[in-house]
């Protein structure tokens, strides 16, 4: 191949080296130079562009270093063979992760989505300083590994939290910071080594968790709730060999009980007993729109049975992706070993801004504004739904930052959901949560960025749909 077609454009700031080594790329990607192809030598590339033979060499030195060339001294150099790159018309298509669980990622919230802080209340003027401080703080620190358990102000500050919020005595060595609660649970269920076993989760239970023990090799068995949450009873009629149970005792996900203190006591005497786990997802923590928060379980926990799992999704933002595990002490040193191995800490700066956050009080603070705020946009909700949905919708519960509403067993809450997103509404349907038929249908409608102008509107809008499909 003594002549390759190359135009350099000498007015541009791009080296001529880099030129050359760009447009002989793009030819054996594209497969106009095919594989074992011998380039042209140095001297008559140079003499055909025109350019000095050391600009050539520094262009094929480029492509030996990237493996699409090979220099063969004396024979020259000739095109290595590598696996061809399919066009890009027969690439797949991308799609989002668990496309039936989440909306768009990273676009603005929607009327009635569930799982997200309000958008329109949070002190962004106050973040944004301390962020911005932290990131100094970051950028100045020695140049060096930090801790993949996570920051230690930030462990510090979560243990006294936990102390007095959730009723958990733990020390900082306990924790390990994570990336929100998928990083958490797949941490708990490595450490554990539950790979294989049963695990117990609730029906109706978060469609995430289910996937995810699934995915980690584990079978989840269904264990109905009731009024006093899981219905350990029946857990043990069924599998009562299980290894694992994952429960929202605090404020169960999606229907909003608390566990009762029996059958807290019951699980706990199982998980003794059997030698199980117990992973207490505290998904809301003390978020607690009417009284005060029941202590977490891992609270009654004196024989380190318990993993206790948090984030700040919830009360600051899921955009942090910023969670945290507690473990019993005689686990802390493995789960340490494996945050180091496979597990790191998400980025200092972030973890940093949190910690100050909550040393500076703004994080109760916050906690109590919100309550305030959801408590009253809930209220309005409800209202709207008595006056608006004329029998079409019947609210069924109030659950955390949530409403449960019953529609007709006759209409899909899937496609009501789907429909209701074309209108900019995003209520999650309840079928998907439950695992064992019959399905109760109903919408789960979020109470956190509701427009209070426009909410009796969005409650007929929703209506119309629940009487139309």
């Amino acid at each position: 191949m003594r002549f390759l077609p190359i135009d350099l454009n000498r007015a541009k700031k791009t080296p001529l080296a880099t030129q050359i080594y760009a447009a002989i790329r793009e030819a054996i990607e594209s497969g106009q130079i095919p594989a074992a192809a011998k380039l042209p030598s140095w001297r008559d590339l140079a003499a055909q562009l025109g350019v000095s033979r050391g600009t050539v060499r520094l262009a094929y030195e480029r492509l030996i270093d990237e493996q699409l060339a090979i220099g063969l001294g004396a024979a020259g150099t000739r095109v290595t063979q590598r696996p061809s790159t399919p066009p890009a018309s027969g690439w797949p298509r991308e799609t989002p992760p668990i496309p039936e669980l989440f909306q768009a990622f990273s676009a603005t919230p929607l009327t009635f989505q569930m799982g997200v802080p309000a958008q329109d209340e949070f002190p962004y003027k106050l973040w944004s300083r301390i962020l911005v401080r932290a990131a100094r703080h970051a950028a100045a620190a020695p140049v060096g590994y930090p801790d993949p358990r996570g920051d230690p102000s930030l462990r510090r500050e979560i243990a006294a939290y936990l102390g007095i919020a959730r009723g958990i005595q733990c020390s900082p060595s306990q924790l390990l910071i994570t990336a929100g609660f998928s990083g958490a649970l797949g941490l708990a269920i490595r450490g554990l080594e539950l790979e294989g076993r049963t695990a117990w989760t609730e029906d109706p239970g978060f469609p995430l968790t289910r996937t995810a023990l699934a995915l980690a090799g584990m079978t989840a068995t269904a264990i109905s709730v009731d009024d006093e949450g899981l219905d350990v009873d029946t857990g043990l009629r069924i599998c009562a060999d299980a290894a694992l149970a994952v429960i929202t005792p605090g404020q169960q996900a999606p229907l909003g009980m608390t566990m009762s203190l029996a059958r807290r006591l019951a699980l706990l005497a199982w998980a003794r007993r059997n030698d199980a786990w117990i992973i207490e997802d505290d998904y809301l923590s003390e978020l607690q729109l009417v009284g005060r928060a029941a202590p977490a379980l891992a609270s009654l926990d004196h024989g380190g049975r318990v993993l206790h799992i948090g984030t700040f999704s919830k009360t600051i933002s899921p955009a942090l992706r910023l969670g945290f595990l507690v473990v019993p002490p005689e686990l802390a040193r493995r789960f340490g070993d494996l945050a180091a191995c496979l597990a790191p800490a998400p980025a200092a700066t972030t973890q940093l801004a949190v910690a100050d956050f909550l040393r500076e009080g703004h994080y109760l603070r916050h906690l109590r504004r919100m309550k305030r705020l959801y408590a009253a946009r809930r209220e309005a909700l409800l209202r709207c739904l008595r006056e608006e949905a004329l029998g079409s919708i019947e609210v069924q519960a109030t659950a955390g930052m949530a409403v449960v509403a019953r529609i007709h067993e006759s209409v899909s809450d899937v496609d009501v959901a789907l429909c209701g997103q074309q209108l900019g509404l995003a209520p999650s349907p309840l079928s998907p949560w439950y695992v064992q038929s019959p399905r109760p249908r109903g919408l789960l409608l979020g109470v956190t960025n509701l427009n209070q102008d426009r909410l009796a509107a969005h409650c007929r809008q929703l209506a119309e749909l629940a009487r139309s499909l």
